[in-house]
């Protein structure tokens, strides 16, 4: 955060809705954080590759960690708030109450999550149009993105939920929204997940082409048709019904929000790299490639001028740090593949027993126990014979593929703890093998990157790291602040309160 006329003891509030999880900090001036809580949050599967989440529930779970963070401190010095959540779609009627996405009717289920892959058809359908506005996400629409899944709830569930439908909010707008009762979207989400241009607005023809044009006719009214740069302050601040709620003062300022990921980028992305003696000091903050490891891994660039990569998407304009053009790469369920390809393994339950003995995480047990197994040579070249395809989730970049299939070659009779060691291995290696690909895409079309910058819960797994160092020849570099999502989003409070004059690294 830049330097400004901050009053001495002001704090900030970040909020971040993950996939598992809600978590809050309480940030300093510096960046610093001085408070963290977390509190988990239901997700339901009614049937394969359908995954729903309830705002009502994600909003409680919001109110426990911000009353959390803030106990033993005088919440008078609290100046802002902001929120960053996963791009999941939420629907609510005209009176802002839940609406079902589900064909059982349970309205209180009104989020189609980040990773639901329910509207392939839609998704393909709207890849066949080669409409222009797809140039922007890399040449090709992901079923994760919210245009498939509007179609899908207008050809699946028109009565119980499309005709009543009055509001579809991405996750971080809903969140904004219900603290401020301000409809206003992010720049941020309506750029990256909903096709709108930070230039030229809506594209009519796009939604008329795939079949929207209801949207189109109420001029756009119930996806948003005003829009606000991140960070920017919304209407009066917090409503005295959601200060009550969070434990927070009424009117404090509330910013407009982020998605997760590029609030983590925003997070690491413009750290202070003087005086380590790192190799990036002194490079251009467009060198700099963040990677937010977690359920999901995102792989985050900005350019002063507009970079079109096949694969991958953007450019958008100023949807993560003003002024930049920004490129995002990805790989769908990262984190969640990794936590597969260990529980499903039959040595798991051993593994669990000595890592509880040992009161270590079954991770940071499998990491000492491969260096065990290594012997003489590094601990890679263990899996020399056993490979990993980890698109399980399908491909999100640079291939683009939705419909690829995850694949491991290599295996023996054997199943004993080595076994799952080394299959985790390969697993990591798989995904640090997939960053290489999205770096070398990114190069490909004009990028200039040399330096990784890692947040988010893997991140700290120290195999995660070697490995991407290792696969991808570049030099990582860790945030001091690990939770770099949490002081993103408290970057964005912080630019809210006028106490910074904008979300722009110096």
């Amino acid at each position: 955060m830049p330097g400004g006329d901050q009053e001495p003891g002001s704090y900030y509030v970040g909020v971040d809705v993950g996939t598992g999880s809600v978590r809050a900090a309480l940030v300093d001036q510096r960046g610093i954080i001085l408070a963290f809580a977390d509190q988990p949050i239901n997700r339901w599967e009614p049937q394969f590759n359908h995954h729903e989440q309830s705002s009502e529930d994600i909003w409680a779970a919001c109110c426990v960690v911000t009353k959390q963070v803030v106990q033993g401190i005088d919440v008078n010095q609290i100046r802002g708030l902001g929120f960053d959540a996963t791009c999941s779609l939420v629907v609510l009627d005209k009176q802002f109450r839940p609406l079902p996405v589900n064909h059982e009717g349970q309205s209180h289920r009104n989020i189609i999550m980040w990773l639901d892959h329910r509207a392939v058809s839609q998704v393909h359908r709207i890849n066949e149009t080669k409409h222009h506005v797809l140039q922007c996400v890399g040449g090709v629409m992901s079923v994760e993105m919210q245009a498939p899944k509007l179609l899908w709830l207008k050809e699946n569930l028109r009565e119980t939920c499309w005709d009543k439908a009055g509001h579809f909010f991405d996750l971080p707008d809903f969140l904004s929204w219900k603290a401020t009762g301000v409809t206003a979207r992010s720049l941020c989400s309506l750029v990256c997940k909903w096709t709108y241009s930070a230039e030229k607005g809506w594209d009519d023809s796009f939604w008329k082409m795939v079949g929207l044009e209801d949207f189109v006719a109420d001029n756009y009214s119930k996806i948003g048709n005003q829009v606000l740069p991140p960070g920017a302050s919304l209407g009066n601040g917090l409503t005295p019904e959601a200060a009550k709620d969070l434990g927070l003062p009424a009117g404090i300022a509330v910013a407009a929000s982020l998605i997760d990921a590029h609030a983590g980028g925003l997070g690491v992305i413009g750290a202070d790299v003087r005086g380590y003696g790192l190799a990036c000091e002194g490079q251009p903050v467009t060198s700099r490639l963040a990677v937010i490891c977690g359920t999901s891994s995102c792989h985050m660039g900005i350019s002063k001028d507009p970079i079109f990569v096949p694969g991958v998407w953007g450019p958008y304009f100023s949807a993560m740090v003003p002024g930049f053009w920004l490129n995002e790469g990805g790989q769908s369920v990262t984190g969640k593949l990794i936590d597969h390809m260990v529980q499903g393994h039959a040595a798991f339950p051993e593994l669990q027993a000595k890592a509880t003995a040992r009161c270590q995480s079954v991770y940071a047990y499998l990491n000492s126990h491969l260096d065990l197994i290594k012997k003489a040579r590094p601990v890679g070249f263990l899996t020399v014979d056993l490979h990993v395809w980890p698109d399980f989730h399908g491909n999100r970049s640079p291939l683009a593929d939705l419909t690829l299939k995850g694949m491991v070659t290599g295996l023996k009779l054997s199943q004993d703890l080595d076994d799952l060691a080394i299959l985790y291995l390969a697993t990591v290696q798989a995904i640090a093998f997939g960053t290489r690909l999205i770096v070398e895409a990114m190069e490909a079309a004009g990028h200039s990157l040399s330096t990784l910058f890692l947040c988010g819960g893997l991140s700290k797994n120290h195999l995660f790291v070697q490995m991407h160092a290792d696969i991808t020849g570049m030099p990582v570099v860790l945030s001091q602040e690990v939770e770099s999502v949490l002081v993103g989003a408290a970057i964005l409070g912080a630019c809210a309160s006028g106490d910074f004059a904008s979300v722009q690294m110096q």
